[in-house]
């Protein structure tokens, strides 16, 4: 340790220090960018048409639209080559048969046709469907559902068909 004497008339800070030397350390330059990659392909792999089907939903990132559109290949070839598009499908049915729950019956299969979801055997709600301003909107919640009057003003409008769920028919009260 130097002793300093703090009341010298010369003062430590006036002296220079000696020169190190110096060595220019290159950092290296990394190829890979430190953002967020901007290009995103986002693809949904549904196993089949209906609504009860599985979904593969993968990402892929890059930083360029090329790298992106590669990499989506990349990706779509290694889930085929190592099997998780099958094994996601077997998966998704052996839960589906596993499933012993008391939920609402599929019943016959459902579409979509003018706006309404139908069912394809022609199957439609029973009871008080349409009053005299034709054929009642459906409404549900998740507690309960009735069909509407379609009348566009609401003083003319007829009173509501709620659902009984013991008959299981649309009726005016």
């Amino acid at each position: 340790m130097t002793d300093i004497d703090p009341f010298a008339d010369t003062s430590p800070w006036d002296e220079t220090p000696p020169e190190q030397p110096t060595t220019a350390q290159e950092s290296p330059m990394s190829e890979v960018p430190n953002t967020p990659a901007p290009f995103v392909v986002g693809m949904t792999l549904k196993g089949a048409a209906g609504y009860d089907a599985e979904w593969l939903t993968p990402k892929v990132y890059g930083h360029t639209a090329t790298e992106a559109a590669k990499r989506t290949v990349e990706l779509l070839t290694a889930l085929k080559a190592e099997g998780a598009i099958d094994l996601t499908a077997r998966a998704a049915e052996y839960t589906r048969n596993q499933y012993k729950g008391g939920g609402p019956k599929s019943g016959a299969a459902k579409s979509f046709e003018g706006g309404k979801v139908t069912t394809r055997d022609g199957g439609e709600p029973q009871g008080d469907v349409t009053c005299e301003h034709g054929r009642r909107n459906l409404v549900e919640k998740p507690t309960w559902k009735a069909l509407f009057c379609p009348a566009p003003d609401k003083a003319d409008q007829c009173e509501p068909a709620w659902f009984d769920k013991k008959t299981g028919k649309f009726k005016v009260k």
